[in-house]
């Protein structure tokens, strides 16, 4: 009787587990195909948000397409294919390499790859004239010397700066071409028409994306490098805006709470500190497009460049502001409210300066002479009267007790604080810092090891603090940092000033009239440039 329940037992038991297995499958099956269903919305989703983030995209994408189906036809039409043959591949990888988004980048591989063909197949066609008259057995000799010292002059000449900036990709096409031609007339007799069928085809591709880059919807680098210029001025004015506004009615936290990447404050001075890559490659694009604009004069895209390089210098004491506001020892709110209106009203002069330069550059004049204007004297005057109405905030009274029992006081207030599960702010009007402090650590105290263990690891995260609060500091001190930053802005200001006034100098802007209002607009800003440059894999 005893074997028949224990085997019935058994039997449940794995009626069990087998049930328990196919519902996990089965849920398994349920969460894969609830995430299969859910692939083409993805897709859509993703497909509408990169075109309305930027139209232009999707009109490049047909650009691309109508391209290709026009150098295609030098294989699909009958009388074409006779003329050129199984040479017209070269057309069709000449228009997927050098069609590039804007106007300028499509010139530059375009002429670029154009030249080094040109110049390669000229010197292969010497070379393989030369060692043809010298004997078969003289011409592999003079074609591998030849191949050994084109190559190396070549290659050597990519590290000159000037070259690898503005050649770098007419060199390796040169090297291509001249290696391809050279080595292959040893063994083929014929090498004028493959030199001939390699530039001709490749003529056709590149005439194919000029035409397209220039005359149908082309995207200019110039207007891109106008345009990033600006929403960076804009991004800088938020940034320090928010920034204040977040120091003095927001909620101040640690670093470890809040994610950079969903931070307004950070989104405004991302693009300013990542955009030396950008500037420099759309400034060089812009440098080989036509002048395009009223005033056929060489236009300072250079200068742009100089521009940004001091706006990421500003950014960098925007950095720093931000910083301020994710310390972990923070001046208590009833101290800020002090200087909170001179601070607002600074940082208010100083962004309604930043947005003004953006609406100069945008609009294309010279700046008011009034952007410097006595409203942001008087902010940054305002701000020095209340400091110096408050000395004995940022003096701090002087302390008679020996350093390290300072810093025992602390420490055991700060473990007397997080045992008992208050709040990890850390301010220093909070911390007790009389002899009871000390009194109450020592007798509180358990004897064991254990105990002295856990306290030494309590203590320690707190080295940090203890090791500034423990100095004579007082409790404005890191409000004083605050505030020596959001001058520096001010003094930083005049380099970004003087930095525009010589673009629209060298641009030509119009000149500033009475009667055009000063308006404090703040567009929202296109997407990054740089994601509108698809990267090239390979030279072919």
């Amino acid at each position: 009787m005893v074997p028949k329940v224990h085997a019935g037992q058994e039997m449940a038991m794995a009626e069990n587990e087998s049930w328990g297995m196919s519902g996990n499958l089965k849920k398994r099956m349920n969460v894969f195909g609830e995430r299969v269903m859910r692939i083409p919305c993805l897709a859509w989703q993703t497909t509408w948000k990169v075109g309305r983030e930027d139209p232009r995209r999707m009109i490049h994408a047909f650009k691309v397409g109508l391209s290709l189906t026009l150098v295609s036809l030098l294989y699909l039409l009958e009388p074409l294919f006779k003329e050129i043959g199984q040479s017209a591949i070269w057309a069709v990888m000449t228009v997927v390499v050098v069609l590039e988004f804007t106007a300028g980048a499509t010139l530059c591989k375009g002429l670029n790859r154009g030249l080094g063909t040109l110049l390669a197949g000229l010197l292969a066609f010497l070379v393989g004239y030369i060692a043809h008259e010298c004997g078969r057995v003289f011409q592999a000799i003079f074609i591998g010397a030849a191949v050994f010292l084109i190559g190396a002059m070549a290659t050597y000449m990519r590290f000159i700066p000037y070259i690898k900036k503005n050649y770098d990709y007419g060199l390796v096409i040169f090297l291509l071409t001249f290696n391809l031609i050279s080595v292959s007339s040893y063994r083929v007799e014929n090498v004028m028409k493959i030199a001939h069928d390699r530039i001709y085809t490749i003529a056709i591709g590149c005439a194919i994306c000029l035409l397209m880059s220039l005359l149908v919807f082309p995207n200019w680098s110039g207007e891109d490098l106008h345009n990033s210029t600006v929403y960076k001025l804009e991004g800088l004015a938020k940034s320090i805006e928010a920034c204040v506004n977040e120091y003095f009615y927001g909620e101040l936290e640690g670093s470890g709470d809040i994610k950079l990447s969903e931070d307004p404050i950070y989104k405004g001075y991302k693009a300013v500190l990542d955009s030396k890559s950008t500037d420099e490659t759309l400034a060089l694009h812009a440098s080989w497009e036509p002048r395009h604009s009223r005033y056929c004069h060489k236009f300072p895209w250079q200068q742009y460049v100089k521009v940004g390089a001091v706006l990421r210098q500003f950014g960098y004491t925007v950095v720093a502001l931000h910083g301020c506001l994710r310390t972990e020892i923070q001046t208590p709110r009833s101290v800020r409210a002090m200087f909170k209106d001179p601070c607002i009203r600074l940082a208010a002069e100083v962004s309604k300066v930043l947005i003004e330069l953006s609406n100069s550059i945008r609009k294309r004049r010279h700046c008011s002479p009034e952007i410097l204007s006595d409203h942001l004297h008087e902010a940054l005057q305002d701000l020095n009267t209340a400091i110096k109405s408050q000395p004995r905030l940022f003096l701090g009274p002087k302390h008679k007790h020996n350093q390290a029992t300072n810093m025992l006081k602390i420490a055991a207030a700060q473990v007397g604080q997080e045992r008992h599960g208050k709040a990890s702010g850390f301010s220093l009007s909070s911390v007790k810092t009389d002899s009871s402090a000390l009194l109450e650590w020592k007798t509180k105290r358990d004897p064991t090891e254990h105990t002295k263990e856990t306290e030494r690891k309590s203590l320690r995260p707190q080295l940090s603090k203890i090791a500034i609060t423990s100095l004579e500091f007082s409790e404005a001190l890191p409000f004083a940092a605050f505030a020596s930053l959001l001058v520096e802005t001010v003094a930083k200001l005049d380099l970004v000033i003087e930095e525009v006034e010589e673009l629209g100098r060298l641009a030509c802007f119009k000149e500033f009239r009475p009667g055009d209002e000063i308006v404090v607009t703040c567009e929202e800003p296109r997407v990054d440039v740089l994601l509108n440059h698809l990267p090239s894999h390979g030279v072919e």
